[in-house]
């Protein structure tokens, strides 16, 4: 009699489990692209209101602290705001959203290589979000998918 119980509650248990990997499989991409768009925004946004709050800092860093080769600071600390100003919007609206997702790649990896190496746990993080994006892009709910419906001719492979 135990064992016939210990079967059954195994048995349950993987029932169980086996429903709720079901449930998961099945959830949406969109359900799960929006809350990257938006995090990933939000990482990117917060350090170009941060730039904002005080410019003469931003510049100073980018003078002695961060050096991003070949660029002078001026100009790289204005390339940086641009696209931390410009590219959560985009991902936020779902728009050129995989374009956004690559110019955000570029710029973890500059900051990863050049100006924050001993920071890889949070940039891979980054990194790995952004990815996702690149690959599989914006999802149903964004203005990419809305734009390939009414003008685009391969729309699931674009968006």
């Amino acid at each position: 009699m135990g064992t016939t119980a210990t079967t059954s509650s195994h048995s349950t248990a993987f029932t169980l489990v086996g429903r709720a990997l079901s449930y998961l499989n099945h959830v949406p991409y969109a359900a799960l692209a929006i809350p990257l768009r938006f995090a990933i925004a939000t990482v990117f946004w917060n350090s170009a209101m941060t730039k904002l709050a005080n410019w003469e800092t931003t510049i100073s860093l980018f003078t002695d602290d961060y050096q991003v080769p070949l660029l002078p600071p001026v100009l790289a600390a204005n390339m940086a705001l641009t696209i931390e100003l410009t590219t959560p919007v985009l991902l936020v609206f779902g728009l050129l959203t995989r374009v956004a997702a690559l110019v955000l790649l570029g710029m973890v990896a500059v900051i990863e290589i050049f100006v924050y190496p001993q920071a890889w746990p949070t940039h891979i993080q980054w990194a790995a979000m952004l990815l996702v994006l690149l690959c599989r892009g914006a999802g149903d709910i964004s203005l990419d998918r809305w734009l390939w419906r009414h003008f685009g001719t391969w729309s699931d492979a674009a968006c």
